[in-house]
């Protein structure tokens, strides 16, 4: 995370390459945020920690090894 107020925006790995259905990220004090690249100054999701790692501990679960 940077030390402005803004946050510091990545694209998710598991973006679509073609540029149509991007979601990016970014680290938040107490969590992750998520908003749609396509629309960077609509809505944006606030996720804390706890929830956060459930949800990336449950991905590892379903991917297929």
């Amino acid at each position: 995370m940077t030390t402005s107020s803004e946050p510091d925006w990545f694209t998710s790995s598991y973006s679509g390459g073609s540029g149509t259905e991007c979601v990016e990220c970014a680290c938040s004090v107490d969590g992750t945020l998520i908003r749609d690249s396509k629309r960077a100054e609509g809505p944006v999701v606030h996720v804390r920690a706890g929830a956060w790692s459930a949800f990336v501990r449950s991905l590892a679960l379903d991917t297929p090894r």
